[in-house]
């Protein structure tokens, strides 16, 4: 009987295929937001086609068709990475444990994403599907960057780093920044850059729900703070330099919203708080990251050799 011919991949280039996953997923969040910040957020009208008659941009489009086709084009290099990493996956020898049904919900999130983006445009825009395809980048990302972590630990049990009540500290900060980051698309509804022209708003009051918004950010660093010392507190090491690493983008982040918001919301700007928003959520998995870790596989003990009955001969 004939064998299948397999090719293994090396862990290294299994892990260097999952961190450039992250890097396509974080890549087509800042590029979707370049189409809502050039108003081409309807520059191809409807969807799956650009256009009608058309899958692609016209020249009767113009600049806007041509951005928000592209940013429909890198949806497929972002899949093509993604598919990279699932045949990776499946071509390990041994294959590690929880790696293939992380590798194939980026996979499968990618086109979900695509289909989420037609809605956006089939309702001419609406903020909260606007809002809603922003947080579903989020998730996608999340789980892209869990792929990548487990890449590079051992298949052992999971073991705490920090003692409990951390642990549980760390998880407030996840819920907590994953409530900054839904808020924060509430701000965006409210505010100028809707993505075209005659896109409506989503009639929260801006600088009320900006209240919302920095009220929350603040409650964020000041957890980060408290994660910091307590972990240092400890000796967790690790986990105090990834809680630095969280409250270092945080502060950043911060600065940008603020200069953002008394600046009238500039479009470069506002590109740049939407990346930072990928920052900190993987900054904040860092540190949840950090609160554990996997112990390699202990090799079987060595079977003990059979006693010799009594009265053997010798």
């Amino acid at each position: 009987m004939k064998r299948s011919v397999r090719f293994p991949v090396s862990p290294t280039l299994l892990r260097r295929l999952a961190f450039a996953s992250i890097i396509a997923n974080v890549a087509i969040v800042v590029t979707g937001g370049a189409v809502r910040l050039t108003a081409s957020g309807l520059g191809c009208p409807t969807w799956p086609r650009c256009t009608d008659e058309s899958y692609t941009t016209t020249s009767e489009m113009g600049v806007h068709g041509v951005i928000e086709f592209g940013n429909r084009l890198l949806t497929f290099a972002v899949g093509i990475i993604a598919l990279a990493v699932v045949l990776a996956v499946l071509a390990q020898v041994p294959r590690r444990r929880g790696l293939l049904p992380l590798a194939v919900g980026v996979l499968f999130g990618i086109p979900a994403q695509a289909v989420l983006g037609g809605i956006t445009v089939l309702t001419d825009l609406n903020p909260w599907v606007v809002g809603l395809h922003f947080l579903a980048s989020m998730v996608v990302i999340a789980a892209a960057y869990a792929l990548w972590r487990r890449t590079g630990e051992p298949d052992g049990p999971v073991t705490p780093t920090v003692p409990a009540p951390l642990r549980t500290l760390a998880r407030i900060t996840t819920v907590v920044s994953a409530s900054v980051l839904v808020v924060g698309t509430w701000v965006t509804g409210s505010g100028p850059h809707a993505g075209d022209q005659g896109a409506a708003r989503n009639g929260l009051d801006p600088e009320s729900i900006s209240q919302v918004h920095a009220d929350g950010v603040f409650l964020l660093i000041g957890l980060s703070v408290a994660l910091f010392f307590a972990f240092r507190a400890v000796g967790a090491s690790r986990a105090a330099r990834a809680a630095g690493v969280l409250l270092a983008v945080e502060l950043g982040q911060g600065l940008i919203g603020f200069v953002q918001y008394f600046t009238h919301l500039p479009a470069v700007l506002v590109a740049a708080h939407m990346l930072g928003s990928c920052l900190v959520l993987l900054a904040t998995l860092g540190v949840l990251w950090a609160t554990r870790e996997r112990q390699p596989v202990s090799p079987p003990a060595p079977a003990a050799p059979a006693a010799e009955p009594v009265g053997a001969a010798a």
